[in-house]
């Protein structure tokens, strides 16, 4: 049987593409970028994970000021690959799900991970009760582990994650509604950022061949978002809380937002993936 890498490919499962990506960009462009995307999300994963093993084990010894420093740069790990998290809704809900989405709010016993822990954490001041909590967000970060190393990643979904990223921060972040109680949205800002941005790097090649100037544009527009986080940073490379951000700035950061999400939304078609 004497295949083609790419014919061995398609025979196998292994490359997930519709036909009409054949006509925009060769399939075996898109191998090596998928690839590199799902190492770069295993990488996220494991600093999730150990991360997550300091946060946890700082809340159980009732340590609050370690835990609330350690929290927001916990988090950055899953915002930056969220597309491919919330593939698991179950997991995707337990471990990131915010008070809106429960019916009896923060006493809501579905109310799981790190937001709920958030509240008690700054709302709360206190690690009194949390203990359970802490066992579960640690469970169900390496059940997301483990279901993500035996998970083919669907290149269109890789893809669109990069917009996905940038219209969610334009649709729930700028206004603060997800750091509620600890206003650490920054953190979750740069997470989505850079997540956008690798994706839009690894597939730099294929994008770049059909559209230099479309690509110069997008690289701009990360730059001027980049700029605008930068002028929040801490000394210690964290960022100000978002209570400290003005109305205007948070304004400011619309715009470019959108714009990036716009010229991100193109992408799928620019590469034949719709």
């Amino acid at each position: 049987m004497n295949k083609t890498p790419l014919a061995l490919m398609l025979t196998l499962g292994m490359l997930h593409l519709p036909l009409s990506a054949m006509a925009a960009t060769a399939p075996l462009d898109l191998v090596g970028p998928v690839s590199d995307y799902k190492i770069y999300v295993t990488e996220q994963l494991d600093e999730l994970a150990s991360n997550t093993q300091q946060f946890t084990d700082a809340i159980k010894r009732g340590d609050i000021a370690t835990a609330k420093k350690l929290y927001a740069p916990t988090r950055v790990y899953y915002e930056s690959i969220e597309p491919i998290a919330e593939l698991f809704s179950d997991l995707d809900a337990a471990i990131d799900s915010r008070v809106d989405d429960h019916e009896k709010g923060v006493k809501a016993d579905d109310f799981t991970g790190f937001h709920r822990i958030e509240y008690s954490l700054y709302a709360e001041n206190s690690t009194q009760g949390l203990e359970a909590l802490a066992d579960g967000l640690n469970k169900d970060v390496n059940d997301l582990q483990t279901r993500v190393a035996g998970l083919t990643f669907p290149p269109d979904k890789v893809v669109g994650g990069a917009a996905a990223l940038m219209e969610e921060v334009a649709a729930t972040k700028v206004s603060g509604e997800e750091d509620r109680y600890s206003h650490t949205d920054l953190y979750d800002f740069q997470g989505n950022v850079d997540g956008a941005k690798k994706i839009f790097d690894l597939f730099r090649a294929p994008i770049e061949q059909g559209d230099k100037a479309f690509a110069a544009k997008v690289d701009k527009n990360f730059a001027t978002v980049d700029k605008i986080l930068a002028k929040y940073r801490t000394q210690d490379g964290g960022f100000k809380t978002y209570d400290n951000v003005s109305d205007n700035d948070r304004k400011a950061l619309i715009g470019p937002v959108n714009t990036l999400a716009e010229d991100l939304s193109t992408l799928r078609g620019k590469l034949g993936l719709n």
